[in-house]
Order: C-alpha cells, then sequence, then structure tokens
C-alpha cells in the first residue's frame, strides 16, 4: 500500500474516532457533568480501542500479526499513540480550557489535531511494523478497497 492510501486511511479511522471522542466528551461533561480532564481521558481510552481496531482490520492489514502478537501490538499501540493522545489531549486541554477558558468540544478538536500527524509516524514505523517474513504477511484474507 503507498503511504498516502495509508495516511488517507489513518486519518478517514481518526475522523471515525474523533467522533467516537467527541461524543463521549458530549455525553460525559454535558449529560453527565463529569470533570472535563475525567471525560478528556475516558473519551481518549475509547477513541484508542476504536482507532486500534480499525487500524487493524483497515489501515495496516498488509502488515497482520500472528496470534498473541496482536495484544502486543496492542500495548505497543497503548504506550505509543496512547500516549501521545493522552498527554496531548490533557495538556492541550488544560491549556484551553483551565487556562484560556475555551468550551470542551473546540479545545477537544485542537488537541487532537496536535496529537495527529505524531500518532501517524508512531503507527506506521512503532505499532504496525512491515513483517520481516513475506511468509507471515497473509494472516488476514484480502479486504477489497
Amino acid at each position: 500500500m503507498t503511504p498516502w492510501r495509508r495516511f488517507l486511511r489513518f486519518n478517514l479511522v481518526g475522523a471515525l474516532g474523533i467522533g467516537v471522542q467527541l461524543t463521549g466528551l458530549w455525553v460525559l461533561v454535558e449529560v453527565g457533568r463529569a470533570p472535563y480532564l475525567v471525560a478528556t481521558a475516558a473519551a481518549v481510552s475509547a477513541a484508542i480501542v476504536h482507532n486500534f481496531l480499525w487500524h487493524v482490520w483497515w489501515t495496516w492489514r498488509d502488515r497482520p500479526a500472528p496470534g498473541r502478537a496482536v495484544a502486543v501490538r496492542f500495548g505497543r499501540f497503548v504506550l505509543a499513540n496512547g500516549l501521545v493522545s493522552f498527554a496531548g489531549n490533557l495538556g492541550v486541554m488544560t491549556l484551553l480550557v483551565g487556562g484560556l477558558g475555551l468550551s470542551a468540544l473546540p479545545a477537544n478538536l485542537i488537541a487532537i489535531a496536535t496529537c495527529g500527524l505524531a500518532n501517524f509516524w508512531l503507527g506506521d514505523a512503532v505499532v504496525f511494523l512491515a513483517p520481516k517474513n513475506t511468509k507471515t504477511a497473509k494472516f488476514l484474507p484480502e479486504c477489497s478497497s
């Protein structure tokens, strides 16, 4: 798959993840009256799991992991992409909402955008590594795109 095609898929999955994250944030803050940082952490967690599953199934489907290696990959995803997402989102939210008084949803969109490029690079270079052996590259059936 070309890097541009993968980047497009990454961003489409990310757009869906933004929907998951913003919906979770809105429900927790506006409906549940949860503190914005607690709500942000929960919403980011939901988006991390959502995005990982879609990236495995679609974005990096040409780089499958056998058996328990998926769990290892999820651990790398949480440590790499999750750490960037948590630190970036909580840091930017603290600055924009807590420091500047911006409302939570627009502030969260800014936070998400600041983390995107770093997360694509981490996904490609750290989490979803290309298989070293081409015989291990056919664990999933082909996907029509």
